[in-house]
């Protein structure tokens, strides 16, 4: 355990950020699944409906990777190979009939 002061409020600093980089990888993963599953519903029912869900969701979950990325959440090359993998989905999704 710590003995001085400063050192007591690093580990109170570091247990913070680590609850928000959690939370920040957390919601990252949950709508990538959400997009991933949007495209399996539009693969199912190619509506245009499904279709702008699916553009919708791309945005929203490509805008969440940017920010952690430049909160130093994730490493810029990691949120390049995400949003690479989720894109190529999309796109595999939305053009194939």
């Amino acid at each position: 355990m710590a003995n001085n002061k400063s050192a007591k409020k690093r580990i109170q600093i570091a247990e913070r950020n680590r609850l928000i980089n959690k939370s920040y990888k957390s919601t990252v993963r949950t709508f990538t699944k959400r997009t991933l599953e949007n495209c399996e519903k539009y693969i199912k029912d190619p509506s245009e409906d499904n279709k702008n869900l699916v553009k919708t969701s791309l945005n929203k979950v490509f805008s969440l990777i940017d920010k952690a990325v430049k909160k130093n959440v994730l490493h810029k090359n990691n949120g390049a190979n995400k949003k690479s993998k989720i894109n190529n989905f999309v796109k595999t999704a939305l053009t194939t009939k």
